[in-house]
């Protein structure tokens, strides 16, 4: 079967679908990674042929709409799970407004959900579609149990100290333009589902710089008078590195640090500290110490991650926890795992002991397929309709640099960057280690940003 997986941002979604692609590939699918627009243009052209097209979402915009209507055309299925998942504040009535509607789940061949509220909430606002929402957890967070801890690597950039990582989700100037916010959130349809969006977002983001300012001063709190560790600062991946760096610069044992998945950071921290951060959830899944720190009251901040771990509301109280759980750090390394998870978290994000949520996904695409989704695509022929891609695009890159105002700015792709071919083969091969799966697989890249994966 053929099974397509769209990626829109590589760090939070890349190993998931390595994950995914890896078992399926194992049970003899054939699976292809690549962002988004790349394998819309090789489906569409006809150079892909159908089977299964997992998106990432299913927000009711008009370009989505068009693809989704197109792909059926041509004989495709599509599934989703929403990578939001909406794990930072309590209930899902919201979400299920702005990022379904009525036509794109009846659209949809099967849409999965994180757990059991957001499952639950839309069997509600869609019961005509209900036996297509199938609660099987999400592959991301498969990959924050202890099971896969082999699979993650040590970072190349850590600390030869030990760390505190700090978690940031700063809506504010180290982020894009907010009227970049804007135009994506009208664009996209959502201040015509939620007339309330864009006072909350003003709201949030004005209260975010409050906190960024705060998170600032107690960075630097915590490194004048941290007691034998280090400092990571973790920026969102939509922040401006370079924003955080000029902010925090010589700070003794600070390290401003974006490499790879945040997972080997959390996992290789004494703790983490954080406000509104869905990495909270993550380190409490992990078993690892969280610190939140709540500098004055909030009224737009993220509810539910802040709920979690140990809450401080001044710098002295966080200086002291932090200090505590470092000289503690030898029984936070052993992970208490047997405690229960908080009720919150465990509605968000549905964990099986006996199967994985990639299992599960996996299995029900086998379930939709049809004869047609095994006939192989043309690999060489689509890696020449990547190569002319990227030609084009390069053209097209080198027009908007010479002649800015004609063909606008060149974007970055800080979202994909290009892929490392050995990087990929040690990944796949340590996801077959992890599982014990003993059958040859064909792991190529056909471009920098598109992965084939298969039975060898």
């Amino acid at each position: 079967m053929n099974i397509y997986l769209s990626v829109e941002l590589a760090v939070r979604e890349l190993d998931s679908k390595l994950l995914l692609a890896t078992i399926a590939a194992s049970r003899g699918h054939q699976v292809i990674i690549s962002e988004q627009n790349i394998i819309k243009r090789g489906l569409m052209s006809g150079v892909l042929d159908p089977g299964i097209f997992h998106d990432k979402s299913l927000t009711p915009n008009d370009n989505k709409i068009a693809l989704h209507k197109s792909l059926i055309k041509n004989g495709f299925k599509i599934t989703s799970i929403d990578e939001e998942g909406y794990l930072v504040g309590h209930g899902y009535d919201m979400f299920a407004r702005n990022r379904y509607s009525e036509q794109m789940i009846e659209k949809a061949s099967a849409v999965f959900g994180w757990g059991t509220e957001d499952v639950d909430v839309l069997k509600k606002f869609y019961p005509k579609y209900s036996s297509k929402i199938h609660k099987t957890g999400s592959a991301r967070a498969d990959l924050w149990k202890l099971f896969f801890s082999d699979y993650w690597n040590t970072p190349k950039m850590l600390p030869k100290k030990p760390y505190l990582l700090v978690s940031s989700s700063m809506e504010t100037y180290m982020m894009k333009p907010f009227h970049d916010v804007v135009r994506f959130s009208s664009f996209a349809g959502y201040y015509k589902r939620d007339s309330q969006l864009l006072k909350n977002q003003l709201g949030d983001a004005s209260e975010a710089y409050a906190i960024t300012s705060a998170f600032i001063e107690a960075i630097k709190h915590l490194a004048n008078k941290n007691i034998g560790y280090d400092i990571v600062l973790r920026p969102h991946p939509i922040e401006d590195i370079e924003a955080w760096k000029i902010s925090l610069e010589n700070i003794p044992n600070v390290h401003v640090i974006r490499e790879g998945s945040i997972t080997p950071w959390v996992n290789n921290a004494f703790a983490i500290m954080h406000n509104g951060c869905a990495t909270a959830l993550e380190a409490t899944i992990s078993g690892k110490p969280v610190v939140t720190y709540v500098p004055f009251k909030q009224k737009f901040g993220r509810k539910l991650p802040n709920e979690l771990g140990h809450c401080v509301e001044t710098l002295e109280d966080l200086l002291l926890k932090v200090n505590t759980l470092f000289e503690k750090r030898q029984l936070a390394d052993q992970k208490n795992l047997d405690n229960p998870l908080p009720e919150t978290v465990s509605k968000k994000i549905y964990l099986d002991k006996n199967e994985l949520a990639a299992e599960k996904m996996i299995k029900l695409w086998e379930s939709l397929g049809q004869d047609n989704f095994s006939k192989t695509s043309n690999m060489l022929k689509f890696e020449w309709f990547l190569k002319i891609v990227k030609f084009r695009s390069a053209i097209g890159a080198m027009l908007r640099k010479l002649f800015p105002a004609k063909f606008g700015q060149r974007e970055d792709d800080w979202k994909f960057p290009s892929l490392n071919n050995n990087d990929i083969h040690e990944r796949i091969s340590r996801f077959k280690h992890v599982l014990k799966i003993d059958v040859e697989l064909e792991c190529k890249l056909l471009s920098d940003r598109t992965i084939l994966i298969r039975r060898s």
